[in-house]
């Protein structure tokens, strides 16, 4: 060793939301090169798969000016932190480097292991285990006491996204996804008395990602799609033999928006190649809602949400209200 080499300190992070003791190749590198090991944790996962690699790890970690005279001489001394890193050692050693009076050895931030894509939905399954388990607010609440949250969720995302705001869009996605995760949780229960099986967050991300290899095999299977139209027609055929329905208007949800209902209901006539005429008004009094069953038929055909038309034209309406009121 050189004992005028200050030494090197590694500080070694590994995410939480990885399994414990898949560490990067040169993670496992440093560790066996090092000459010391610490760690300030008893119960950092880490640990057994260290010691079964026959690394020694002492248990604790020094202050700053004690690990920098351990690397004195150039020695190697890694410190193993959780995600979060270790702010008290980082600030001391950051003050020792400020003072100018001593001689640093090299500082080195080497992450064992990264967050996969979707980790930290691991953190919000976690997180709604224990706000379920642990307020008295939602630890209450039914799927059908939460049915009118995600209604007016899904409608602050769509507003959002005719807003065209990012900030927004990402906060009503994240509202959205509430709803879905809230859900599952309180399936996980089971409903007492009722014989239901439960189910959890698992079981409906699987049976989403069943359906969606199944209704495009043309991206996981044999079958060959070259446009959106193709697409569609693949999906509407995989969905027929999926559902069975006896009816083109099956499992559409008649307690949707009027007009988007319409739209809805045409679309589906169109897709089965019915003929089927427009209904002639039931009477008086109700003639207002079979010219809009028209108009909302017709956009569908021309390509037009109507529903969305209309709460554009709403809202151009709402400005032209404010304007007359002076209203910035």
């Amino acid at each position: 060793m050189n004992a005028e080499d200050p030494g090197r300190i590694v500080l070694l992070t590994a995410s939480h939301r990885v399994a414990p003791g898949l560490l990067s190749w040169p993670a496992w590198q440093t560790l066996h090169a090092a000459d010391r090991v610490h760690c300030g944790e008893q119960d950092q996962p880490q640990l057994p798969y260290l010691r079964e690699a026959g690394i020694t790890v002492t248990l604790g970690v020094p202050d700053a000016q004690e690990l920098v005279d351990v690397c004195a001489g150039g020695r190697t001394v890694v410190v193993l932190t959780g995600g979060e890193g270790n702010q008290p050692l980082t600030d001391g050693l950051a003050r020792l480097a400020g003072s100018g009076r001593v001689r640093m050895p090299n500082l080195e931030l080497l992450p064992g292991s990264y967050d996969l894509p979707g980790a930290r939905l691991l953190d919000l399954v976690q997180v709604m285990d224990r706000i379920r388990l642990e307020c008295p607010w939602t630890s209450q609440k039914t799927h059908k006491g939460l049915a009118k949250y995600a209604i007016e969720e899904a409608y602050e995302l769509v507003e959002a996204i005719e807003d065209g705001d990012r900030e927004e869009l990402r906060e009503e996605l994240g509202d959205v996804l509430l709803q879905v995760v809230f859900h599952a949780r309180i399936a996980e229960e089971g409903l007492p008395g009722s014989g239901d099986e439960p189910f959890s967050i698992d079981d409906v991300a699987a049976t989403l990602v069943e359906k969606l290899i199944h209704r495009h095999p043309h991206v996981f299977g044999d079958e060959t799609a070259e446009t959106p139209e193709d697409v569609h027609a693949h999906w509407l055929r995989t969905k027929a033999i999926e559902k069975q329905r006896e009816s083109v208007t099956d499992g559409v949800p008649l307690g949707q928006p009027g007009l988007a209902l319409a739209a809805k209901l045409a679309s589906r006539v169109r897709a089965a190649g019915l003929d089927v005429p427009l209904p002639a008004t039931g009477g008086e009094g109700d003639e207002i809602g079979y010219r809009l069953l028209a108009l909302a038929v017709r956009a569908q055909e021309d390509g037009i949400d109507p529903e969305a038309a209309l709460r554009a034209a709403g809202r151009a309406y709402r400005d032209a209200i404010r304007a007359a009121e002076g209203v910035g």
